[in-house]
């Protein structure tokens, strides 16, 4: 079967590339076009456009890049019209999946949304485009299942994938000698996938660096980012970088600072206690507090419903709350111990492993009985 892929993101191509993956071992005649990242051309197909291109975030940005955004959904839709699919799955990434949900379905295609649009968090209006355009919505957070069946959205739950990228990275035990790195114990620092998160969170994480000389600071290169999207914001620092090797760098990190997103749920799933930091344009962050109705923005605190993990967040973000923060996570402080026992909990909230593979076995009959 053919299988049109939309996903807008680093995680989205993550995700994607291992539903990929299970959907070529449930359909051995499997064909994809899509638009994402290297993950997913890895497993094979046609990558029509990168994320890279795509992964505009907050609200100034995604306006100042308007004529793009339009450009990329013609684009989508254009090939989607050629491609001709089984399916369209789009995954995440919700202002442009929503619109090419409608598009898919007013053609008659079957759609369906991998990993549910944040609607509980803002823009509950997308209930209703979810409800009319989207066959079925595969949610990956258990507490979201209460909510979309009180919506009336035709939803399933069938786990976290992110359990099954944590099993499936093995560590051969070189990662300190093949990076280059210190015989030191490391601090990570995760300061987003966009250059604006860059700009924004990097510079007071690196106010870390003299405080610990203890630690070797370690940031976590993303793939759709050139090295210099970081040297121009780190000074003097004396850090390194590891690109495209965040799962490894958090499997060797004593602590990480994160910015908020799925690598707050990685850092857990690795057993690695973390703070949470997150500061964005002035602009941006105040259309945001109106609009937002969540109590948390770490995945990590939403699944446990309280404060597992300090949130930093845009005037709290300051050397000094970082550094009392950071300070309490080391090993042999108390709330380390106690961070590490609520992520046991947060692992077996997630449920099993081989999300993927039922998720890709839930499509395939998804589209043989329709």
């Amino acid at each position: 079967m053919k299988y049109f892929i939309v996903a807008g993101e680093a995680s989205g191509d993550l995700h994607a590339s291992n539903l990929m993956q299970g959907l070529k071992q449930k359909d051995t005649n499997a064909q994809f076009m899509f638009f994402g990242g290297d993950l997913m051309l890895e497993q094979g197909g046609e990558l029509v456009k990168h994320y890279k291109d795509m992964a505009f975030m907050g609200f100034v940005e995604v306006l100042q890049n308007l004529r793009q955004v339009s450009k990329n959904l013609k684009l989508c839709k254009r090939t989607i019209r050629a491609f001709n699919p089984d399916v369209v799955i789009l995954v995440d990434y919700p202002g442009f999946n929503l619109r090419i949900a409608k598009y898919a379905k007013a053609l008659g295609f079957k759609v369906i949304y991998y990993i549910a649009p944040k609607v509980w968090a803002w823009k509950e209006s997308r209930v209703k485009q979810l409800r009319k355009y989207v066959d079925k919505l595969i949610m990956i957070f258990p507490f979201e299942q209460e909510y979309f069946k009180r919506k009336g959205v035709d939803a399933v739950y069938l786990g976290n994938p992110l359990v099954d990228t944590i099993q499936e990275i093995a560590d051969d035990g070189k990662f300190i000698e093949r990076h280059a790195l210190e015989q030191k114990p490391i601090i990570s620092l995760l300061a987003g996938s966009r250059k604006q998160e860059i700009k924004h969170n990097l510079p007071v994480m690196l106010t870390l660096v003299d405080k610990f000389p203890q630690y070797q600071f370690v940031i976590a290169g993303a793939p759709s980012l050139r090295i210099d999207d970081y040297k121009r914001h780190m000074g003097k620092a004396n850090v390194s970088i590891v690109f495209n090797q965040t799962q490894n760098l958090l499997r060797h990190s004593s602590v990480s600072v994160v910015t908020s997103g799925t690598a707050t749920l990685e850092a857990a799933l690795y057993n690695t206690p973390e703070v949470v930091c997150y500061k964005g344009s002035t602009i941006s962050m105040l259309i945001a507090w109106l609009v937002v109705r969540i109590k948390y923005i770490s995945l990590v605190n939403l699944i446990m419903d309280k404060e597992v993990v300090k949130e930093l967040i845009q005037f709290k973000l300051n050397p000094e709350s970082l550094y009392s923060e950071v300070s309490g996570l080391l090993p042999g402080e108390q709330h380390r111990n106690e961070m590490l026992s609520d992520f046991q909990k947060l692992r077996n909230m997630l449920g099993e492993s081989d999300v993927s593979i039922r998720v890709a076995e839930f499509i395939v009959g998804f589209i043989n009985q329709n």
